[in-house]
């Protein structure tokens, strides 16, 4: 017995492991499909004990895969003793599988033999790990079910219900598949074909949708802006070096003030000094930026959002985005959601950050309800860096559809994390954005995935990762709001909430008509 319990944790985290392929190559959407169909098989015959331990294994697994690019953030560039940053790599996949262990608990707890509800269940359960996942502690959402069926005939549900709307309904498919094919062996329920007919319903349901009756279009047509987005391609372990920064400086007011383009976009701190900094080490440097894009923005030239650092050490700063106009400098976005231990140092964890070699490690944050930057009658809505992993946050800018963003555009360091699948999972997370709001998403990174993203979540201009140079495209700006954009804007992401206690507390018992008197 306790060799098979053992084989059975050495497969769940196998499976977990072996899915998260899905998050980098998106042709391979089924195997989370089939990797969670797995667990749920195992659960479904396991004590709550066990199942607890199937998910928690599962878990870790599945998050260590994702998100063991952590390590390099912490050992190369935090300059963490590689021991104590792969511990630490472990130790947050094994807190953030503790959500899922609770739920499969609870699954095997709920188990009554009814396939309708148990499959409910199993989803509800899965749908409420991923919100805690996403929500608690403030959240890290990253390789969420959902995200993997970017490319998948599930991704036309985006615009409906979102990326954990997406994940549940995969789980749904995954528990409905085994609890229909255990009755129909048993020779007591649903008959294999029937079985087959309903999974290939589920999942090439919404494809033939799309394909038949045409993709919804929630979303109209705005203007068309020619962008150049900048990617400066510079190591972050070099990013703040001395003898480095006149040149990396020198490159991006170049690429700035020499494009040809109604919109300029350069990446998280591609300025990365405070401006009291900047002045000391490049005099008249950002009046010259000032200068050039007023002039020449009057002249029906190019704006520019440009990422930089603002504030001093003394007040505080702020991680931000500064836009450049015939208005000056006056706009400006201050990064909202802030990264744990490289933008904020949570209570009582002071110890573990002063080990690192993280400068700027201790942002202020910015204000929750940002405007829009205006570039010819679109509305740019900037988000920082993994900001775009939180859906349910910019939904808070579409509350209003008459100034809500028409463009998003992200500018992103994923340099923090190397040459690793980091890149490509960003790449993901921002095209399941799109989807979700209908709104075209402008990537401008320092070491890739520099791209557009048109509204239907389609990459449609890219550089290549790992070098430097302008990636210059069109844009096509949207307007209206879809499904998802109006519930999530007025109540964030508390209808799933709903939902999910809805399943999770399904009754056990058969509801029987009372006899007539």
């Amino acid at each position: 017995m306790k060799r098979q319990t053992a084989a059975r944790l050495v497969c769940a985290a196998a499976v977990g492991s072996l899915q998260t392929v899905a998050w980098v190559h998106t042709a391979a959407w089924p195997l989370p499909v089939l990797a969670i169909a797995w667990l749920a098989w195992q659960v479904g015959r396991a004590t709550p004990r066990q199942a607890a331990a199937l998910g928690w294994v599962f878990g870790c697994a599945w998050f260590g895969a994702g998100t063991w690019w952590l390590f390099i953030s912490l050992h190369r560039y935090g300059q963490l003793p590689a021991p104590l940053a792969s511990g630490a790599v472990l130790l947050l996949s094994s807190l953030l599988a503790l959500y899922l262990a609770l739920a499969m608990a609870w699954v095997a707890r709920q188990r009554s033999g009814r396939p309708l509800r148990d499959s409910t269940v199993f989803a509800a359960a899965w749908l409420a790990a991923e919100l805690a996942r996403g929500v608690f502690f403030t959240g890290f959402p990253w390789v969420a079910t959902g995200y993997s069926q970017v490319d998948g005939p599930l991704a036309l549900l985006a615009p409906w219900i979102g990326v954990y709307g997406i994940g549940a309904w995969v789980a749904w498919v995954a528990a409905g598949l085994v609890q229909g094919a255990a009755q129909a062996r048993s020779g007591t329920g649903w008959p294999r074909w029937l079985v087959a007919s309903v999974a290939l319903t589920l999942l090439a349901g919404p494809a033939a949708w799309s394909q038949w009756g045409g993709t919804p279009e929630f979303t109209q047509p705005g203007q068309t802006l020619r962008v150049a987005l900048l990617q400066t391609n510079v190591a972050q372990d070099e990013k703040f070096a001395a003898e480095r920064l006149p040149e990396a400086l020198a490159w991006v007011a170049v690429a700035l003030t020499s494009a040809r383009a109604e919109l300029v976009l350069a990446p998280e701190t591609a300025v990365p000094l405070l401006p009291d900094q900047l002045a000391d080490l490049a005099p008249g440097y950002w009046a010259g930026l000032q200068q050039h894009f007023g002039r020449h923005a009057a002249d029906g030239g190019a704006a520019a959002l440009v990422g930089v650092p603002l504030g001093s050490l003394r007040q505080g700063y702020t991680n931000s985005v500064v836009g450049l106009s015939a208005a000056g400098s006056d706009y400006r976005y201050d990064k909202v959601h802030l990264v744990p231990f490289g933008e904020f140092i949570p209570t009582g964890f002071r110890w573990f950050t002063e080990m690192m070699s993280i400068p700027l490690g201790d942002f202020n944050r910015g204000s929750i309800d940002p405007p829009s930057f205006s570039v010819r009658g679109e509305r740019i809505g900037p988000n920082i860096c993994y900001e775009d992993l939180f859906g349910e946050e910019l939904a808070g800018r579409f509350a209003d559809a008459a100034s809500a963003p028409s463009i998003l555009a992200n500018v992103s360091n994923i340099g923090w994390f190397g040459d690793t699948i980091a890149v490509a999972q960003h790449l993901q997370i921002s095209r399941l954005r799109s989807l979700e709001f209908q709104r075209p998403m402008l990537r401008a990174t320092n070491t890739g995935a520099t791209a557009v993203i048109d509204h239907r979540g389609v990459v449609t201009a890219q550089l290549a990762p790992f070098t430097r140079g302008v990636l210059d495209a069109t844009v096509q700006g949207r307007h209206g709001l879809t499904p998802f954009a109006r519930w999530s804007a007025a109540a964030g992401l508390w209808p799933l909430w709903a939902l999910a206690a809805l399943g999770l507390t399904w009754p056990r018992t058969r509801w029987v008509k009372p006899p007539a008197r």
